[in-house]
């Protein structure tokens, strides 16, 4: 499964991004402000495409004029998620590369996701988390509708071995519906 925006390309990652995953992730700004270490090497990268990023609905966010991979997005359902969702409801993550910054891809890659998941899947409603301090990961989650539900002080997290205090949002789908016919 791919989508495609006006800028990107969203779809399946391959173990041949391992080198442009590694080049992004090596850099400690955008991993554990995301809730995962920082990538190691190559290896270690591609490993993380087996592991990791091939799970059903993560995608490798693709610029479509240069093709050149510059972060990742996903849509978490039921167990996948990091949140206690009902089974009607998905939880949606993800890093863009330091370089990438403030260019609004991920805006647009988590609308074509909310388009998806509402249209699509007929999903009821989408949940996202940023971690205290991750400005930049709030202001993504305000400018595609999301509205602050909660949050969860001295949350362990596995993938890290740390503590973190973690703001929850999400947008039903009427709320998403009332948004687009208002753009």
């Amino acid at each position: 499964m791919r989508f495609e925006t006006e800028r990107l390309c969203l779809r399946p990652w391959r173990q041949e991004d391992a080198d442009e995953l590694y080049e992004l992730a090596k850099d400690p700004r955008v991993g554990p402000a995301a809730g995962w270490p920082v990538h190691t090497s190559i290896e270690n990268s591609r490993q993380i495409i087996r592991e990791v990023l091939s799970a059903e609905g993560t995608f490798a966010v693709e610029l479509k004029k240069e093709g050149r991979v510059v972060g990742s997005i996903g849509l978490m359902r039921r167990e996948q998620s990091n949140l206690s969702i009902g089974a009607n409801e998905a939880e949606i993550g993800y890093w863009v590369g330091v370089p990438y910054w403030g260019q609004g891809i991920i805006p647009e890659a988590v609308r074509e996701l909310l388009r998806y998941g509402f249209e699509e899947l007929a999903l009821d409603c989408i949940w996202c988390g940023y971690f205290e301090g991750n400005e930049k990961s709030r202001r993504v989650q305000e400018k595609c509708g999301f509205c602050f539900q909660r949050t969860e002080k001295e949350k362990p997290w596995p993938l890290t071995g740390e503590i973190h205090t973690e703001h929850i949002t999400c947008i039903t789908k009427e709320k998403w519906r009332k948004n687009t016919k208002e753009n």
